[in-house]
């Protein structure tokens, strides 16, 4: 008789094998992709989708619920960490990784959706049972019923230190975002409590899907005629821009898969339309992007030059993305070179351009409605590792630019750091004018008080990109 027949058998609920839900597993894969890979969910989501979607029993309502478990959780990863810190006996940190992309899927399903609370909780214990095993899907049962108990509120209550004791960490809490985050972010906001508050929100809210038409290539009308009016609507504030409906998908639209337009945020259009319709003295002939990858704004860029009779150099570093911006002007209907070159030791001759966008890496503040992910990754001494590159690729653009042209410096985020410190540094030591930006964003409100322009996701419903123009004067 061997040991297991010796064993009485026990009483109680016979043994349930795990249902493997792949909606939940998905999500908890991309989520892993994410912590151990530095992934970004937008890059790792669509394959996985895509592999899902071959198969009979995920359709378009499963890969609806996996986006929203993936980017919810990251969203709200900062409010679901403090609620799952007071239901467990230990620190967070000592909670390994795995259990923890659980436990916030499940915090997510409790607090964030729509899911009823036993669906939500058996649920996420079935997947636990699935990824984890019998017995660390015992704990992630406990914690959950404990996080059952209250909604939202209720426990944003109890583990967010009050505003008025703490305003930065009450926000940070509340609104998922660190706390050195949140006090840049203010800084650069100005104003009072309200502000900051609609923009954390916004931050956490799904961005639309938005569409540019190619200058040359397409019109938006052009687009919008192709889609029902159910699905698409025009732009607000830029005329190349259509805004897709929630589950729009980019790629079933032909103008998209033909490349006369592409995904842009129209934050980044009104960027390169600024830039473009900058006064200028003199001609205007040669147009420079420094940092043109992935290629929408030189792709915007190369099309509004060719309608003027003017060429477009389109320079990045790296010589993968080089390859993407050539992809995306690929059918410009006027001439254009792409060339993979460092921005900071410029293969071109001094004063060759009239007009010149310098869009320098940073760290991404501007777009955590996409990248959620990334406000958990950057840390305070980021500021420092891109500011000789900013700096670096400013001067290069103001000597790259005659005397007399114009150059764009923007970025991706509203860090004051990244946006006014570095034009001031350099217009300390370099000649040019600021020139005032808000007259080139016509019919766009809350501009602020120039010459310089922000927008923000909550008052513009763009990413948080900035520029300052500037003419070189010597």
């Amino acid at each position: 008789m061997n040991e297991q027949s010796r064993r009485p058998r026990q009483q109680g609920k016979p043994y349930r094998r795990p249902k493997k839900d792949p909606v939940r597993v998905l999500a908890f894969d991309a989520l892993r992709a994410v912590d151990e890979r530095d992934a970004y969910a937008n890059l790792v989501l669509p394959p996985l989708l895509r592999k899902a979607r071959e198969k009979d029993d995920f359709d378009g309502r499963d890969a609806a619920l996996a986006t929203e478990l993936v980017y919810g959780t990251l969203r709200r990863q900062g409010t679901y960490d403090a609620i799952i810190a007071a239901c467990v006996d230990r620190p967070l940190r000592e909670v390994d990784p795995p259990v923890l992309d659980v436990l916030s899927l499940g915090a997510h399903q409790l607090l964030g959706t729509r899911i009823p609370t036993h669906a939500a909780v058996s649920a996420t214990v079935d997947l636990a049972r699935v990824v984890l095993g019998d017995g660390r899907a015992k704990f992630v049962n406990a914690v959950l019923r404990k996080i059952s108990r209250q909604d939202l509120d209720s426990w944003i209550e109890q583990v967010a230190p009050p505003y008025e004791d703490d305003a930065e960490d009450h926000l940070a809490v509340v609104h998922s975002h660190p706390r050195w985050i949140v006090s840049a972010l203010w800084d650069s906001l100005g104003g009072g409590r309200a502000g900051i508050e609609d923009l954390l929100a916004a931050d956490n809210e799904r961005p639309e899907v938005t569409l540019v038409a190619r200058p040359g290539r397409a019109t938006a009308d052009d687009i919008l005629g192709a889609l029902d009016a159910e699905s698409a609507l025009p732009g607000r504030w830029s005329p190349y821009a259509v805004r897709m409906s929630e589950g729009g998908e980019p790629g079933a639209v032909d103008a998209v898969r033909e490349g006369r337009a592409g995904v842009q945020d129209e934050g980044s259009q009104l960027v390169a339309i600024a830039l473009a319709n900058a006064p200028l003295d003199g001609p205007d002939r040669a147009w420079l992007d420094g940092c043109a990858g992935p290629g929408g704004k030189a792709a915007m860029l190369a099309g509004l030059a060719a309608e003027r009779g003017a060429v477009l150099l389109a320079s990045e570093k790296q010589p993968h993305r080089a390859g993407l911006v050539a992809k995306a002007l690929a059918g410009n209907p006027g001439p254009y070179q792409v060339i993979a070159a460092d921005g900071t030791r410029p293969p071109w001759r001094s004063g060759t351009f009239d007009r010149v966008l310098m869009d320098v890496p940073c760290t991404g503040l501007g777009a955590l409605r996409r990248r959620p992910e990334a406000r958990w990754r950057r840390r305070p001494a980021d500021l420092d590792g891109f500011a000789p590159l900013q700096r670096g690729l400013l001067r290069t653009a103001l000597d790259s630019v005659r005397v007399g042209g114009v150059v764009g410096y923007a970025t991706c985020s509203p860090h004051l750091a990244e946006t006014r410190a570095v034009v001031d540094d350099v217009l300390k030591q370099q000649k040019g004018e600021l020139l005032d930006a808000r007259p080139l964003f016509p019919g766009v409100p809350a501009l602020g008080d120039g010459p310089d322009v922000q927008l923000w996701p909550h008052l513009h419903g763009t990413d948080a990109m900035y520029l300052a123009l500037i003419r070189r004067t010597g």
